[in-house]
């Protein structure tokens, strides 16, 4: 028995519960996902928190009973009889819509019996612990001309105590949810009236934030052999044609006219890096060529899919292409690999998750070029000794890729860097270099960003950490409360002093108390709190309270110029 086969068997006790309770409701489909399971359900009235509660305790005397699913194969036309004698209508049209002379539906309790390939598990009463979670919309098909059904969702696993665990980890997800937290600490907003969804400003510390991220990019990237670019933001639409992205990507393309000429708020940044390659003669000695972008892009996404910075109008890639010989392909792609998980370790992500996503049913490129750079993405997962998954029919339309997904401190997976294999578009864009005998070749390129979308990154940091940063990413990292006005001038030296040591400090000289202001400081989450004084001024030292730890320590203001700057280059770590 496995957890998929559990939740789809949960899945079909949810539809059985609600039969039982709204005979006149309509089924749709209800599978296994990533987390647990949903079911669709045509229902003339909404349901409510206490009809969940009613559908729980039905599924539990469902469960009690232990009743066995029933497995049995109909001949389509049996089975089309079937759903339309009980008025399913929505059974009928995905009976319809299957090729094959028989299918499969299974029964439980004698009067229940759902449309299902399976499996199932051998009865309810293997059932032990699940949970409903929450009621959406959904249109049938994802269709928004269809029907409005209704979407219960919950999950399943196979003890209470793997239940009460994910439970308490949906509530710390509340309690961190970047959407709430983001704008409270003034990090960044999303105007939705005033400038339209899906474009995110950033504010003072927030900006900080990101400035920290990039800078850091810009480091590691100039350390690897990386060389700088920055491409324009609109080009000429017969650019993306070239590519293919018209083609495969027009509905979320931004696509406008400029003196009766066709142009394209770019989407994506390669043909951008393309045609820098293509800008002079390149030598096979010239070769791998790395080029890096922070390059801002603009997607036409659907109001309804828009979430936070997970989902945007408007985002920054750290985007790179590498233009290589064949000879160096696997090199190159190890190297991405190393300086993907080294990335992900600098910034506190301990474990992550593997996806090879293969040649999808619409695509550009020869059968033999999709076999070669599928190869060679798998030849080198495995030389690396690397755990992955087979995501069947997701890759690019230009190649397969590599996905690696960053797994959070409440382990969730949060989509990250992806490593692309491409022979097609150096083709389409007839790039070429001169080998060792004169002659024109065709590079390898490949497409990879380490963080993804610099905006889902930074969700999912302040997701990671609650938004309680390591001192080296926390956008204030020092504030300085003096006891008194009378030490406001002692807090500027000191301030001055931290400020020239490189670090990011403020003063709080509002006219509060001091444990009022200590606490909005710990409300902010700033890492350390100095309060000065008297005492203080005289002896060039700091009162020092570190975030969390509540007891105050006075150094001399020299040491602890030193034990912070230390603790920031080492980027201590903490979650």
């Amino acid at each position: 028995m496995n957890l998929e086969t559990l939740r789809h068997s949960c899945a079909h006790v949810l539809a059985s519960a609600v039969k039982e309770l709204w005979p006149d409701t309509k089924l749709a489909i209800g599978p296994a996902i990533e987390d647990g399971f949903y079911y669709d359900f045509d229902k003339q009235t909404a349901f409510s928190d206490e009809d969940l509660l009613r559908i729980s305790q039905k599924m539990q005397e469902i469960i009690s009973k232990d009743e066995p699913f029933i497995r049995e194969e109909l001949a389509r036309e049996e089975a089309i009889r079937l759903f339309q004698g009980i008025k399913e209508d929505y059974k009928v049209e995905l009976i319809n819509s299957i090729a094959d002379a028989s299918v499969s539906v299974y029964r439980t309790g004698g009067s229940f019996v759902d449309l299902c390939r399976g499996p199932h598990l051998e009865s309810t009463g293997q059932i032990k612990a699940f949970k409903l979670l929450s009621v959406a919309g959904a249109y049938w098909h994802g269709i928004e001309t269809n029907p409005m059904l209704q979407r219960i969702y919950g999950t399943a696993f196979f003890t209470k105590e793997e239940l009460d665990s994910y439970i308490h980890n949906l509530e710390e997800a509340k309690l961190r949810d970047h959407r709430k937290i983001g704008p409270a600490l003034g990090l960044f907003d999303i105007y939705h009236e005033e400038a339209g969804a899906g474009l995110v400003f950033y504010h003072p510390k927030g900006a900080i934030l990101r400035t920290i991220i990039e800078d850091y990019e810009k480091r590691e990237h100039l350390r690897r052999g990386y060389q700088m670019v920055i491409t324009p933001h609109i080009m000429q639409s017969q650019l993306w044609k070239t590519s293919g992205h018209y083609d495969y990507y027009k509905d979320n393309m931004h696509i406008f006219k400029i003196d009766q000429q066709e142009y394209v708020l770019k989407p994506m940044n390669c043909p951008g890096h393309i045609l820098i390659y293509k800008s002079k003669t390149r030598s096979y000695k010239d070769l791998p060529i790395r080029l890096f972008e922070l390059g801002t892009v603009y997607r036409h996404e659907k109001a309804g899919v828009l979430h936070g910075l997970l989902r945007v109008r408007g985002f920054t890639q750290d985007d790179a292409h590498i233009f290589c010989l064949p000879q160096q392909l696997r090199c190159e792609i190890k190297g991405i690999i190393d300086f993907v998980f080294d990335t992900l370790k600098a910034f506190g992500f301990k474990d992550w998750a593997i996806e090879l996503s293969t040649q999808p049913q619409k695509h550009i490129g020869s059968e033999d070029d999709w076999q070669k750079a599928t190869s060679a993405l798998e030849e080198v997962l495995k030389e690396k000794g690397l755990k992955y998954d087979i995501n069947a029919g997701d890759g690019a339309f230009y190649g397969p890729k590599i996905d690696i997904k960053l797994k959070d401190a409440l382990k969730r997976q949060w989509q990250c860097a992806t490593i692309q294999c491409d022979f097609a578009l150096p083709k389409r864009f007839n790039l070429s270099y001169i080998d060792n005998e004169g002659r024109e070749q065709q590079p390898i390129m490949l497409h990879r960003v380490l963080l993804g979308s610099l905006e889902r990154f930074i969700g999912a940091l302040i997701e990671h950490y609650n938004a309680d940063f390591p001192l080296w990413l926390a956008p204030l990292q020092i504030l300085i409360i003096p006891i008194k006005d009378a030490f406001i001038g002692y807090a500027n030296e000191v301030k001055d002093a931290l400020s020239d040591a490189g670090l990011r400090v403020g003063i709080d000289s509002r006219n509060e108390t001091l444990d009022k202001k200590i606490r909005n400081a710990e409300l902010d989450k700033v890492p350390y709190i100095l309060a000065v004084g008297e005492r203080e001024e005289k002896s060039k030292s700091v009162a020092v309270r570190k975030k969390g730890k509540g007891n105050i320590v006075t150094v001399s203001l020299a040491d602890f110029i030193k034990q912070v700057q230390t603790e920031a280059e080492h980027k201590a770590l903490s979650c």
